[in-house]
């Protein structure tokens, strides 16, 4: 989780700032951490919050940028033994990096993935998050802008690392080309979340296209 940390620390910082920039006391900026718990989401509040938005738009402007969990949750309901406590407790504290960590690199239990892992995963994210929004909001006057440090190189080098595992065959290579290929294309028109989930729905789809393309011939050979 080490690289994901370095990556999330500069982030957490910036959100501080534009919170802060936006009207929102220290509190007030950190509680959201605490409650929300999604860069993104948090980073778009605090712009909407500064240009006077209505509650509605801030709402579902946030829903369109967390979109993807959706998927996320579907995924791991499959592969986690979750009991419903543990379902509402996972899913507060689900991330990107968390369910990209726990499906590549989570120990495997007789009944799927260790439930334990993915919430040490999450935890791990929560509570460097919430440290750098609290050092942000105090200091954040004085620190160097994280763009200008090039720190937003680092997610996606983790996200590749956490990729190359999973490109066992050709068709997961051809499914990762085809979704990177249609974010790349959807990120110029619409929101990010819901590109993610726009390219994770086509590139599950055109999986299963293929996995099951390929037992139907064999068929139709036989």
């Amino acid at each position: 989780m080490f690289p994901l940390w370095l990556g999330m620390v500069p982030f957490a910082v910036a959100y501080a700032v534009t919170a802060r920039a936006a009207g929102l006391g220290v509190w007030e900026t950190q509680l959201m951490s605490l409650s929300v718990f999604a860069g993104a989401s948090q980073f778009a509040a605090a712009g909407l919050f500064a240009g006077g938005a209505s509650a509605w738009g801030i709402v579902a402007t946030t829903f369109l940028l967390n979109a993807r969990h959706v998927l996320y949750g579907l995924s791991l309901s499959r592969q986690v033994p979750l009991t419903r406590p543990q379902r509402v407790l996972a899913a507060q504290f689900l991330t990107d990096e968390a369910y990209g960590m726990a499906v590549v690199n989570g120990p495997r239990e007789p009944g799927g993935l260790s439930f334990a892992f993915l919430l040490g995963a999450e935890l791990s994210l929560y509570t460097v998050w919430n440290a750098a929004t609290f050092a942000g909001s105090l200091a954040g006057a004085v620190l160097p802008d994280p763009a200008a440090l090039g720190v937003g190189v680092i997610f996606p080098l983790a996200f590749l690392g956490l990729l190359v595992p999973l490109l066992v065959d050709r068709q997961a290579v051809l499914v990762a080309l085809a979704s990177g290929l249609g974010a790349w294309g959807l990120a110029r028109v619409l929101p990010g979340g819901l590109v993610i989930l726009l390219a994770g729905v086509g590139g599950a789809l055109l999986g299963a296209f293929l996995v099951t393309r390929g037992p139907a011939r064999l068929e139709e050979r036989a």
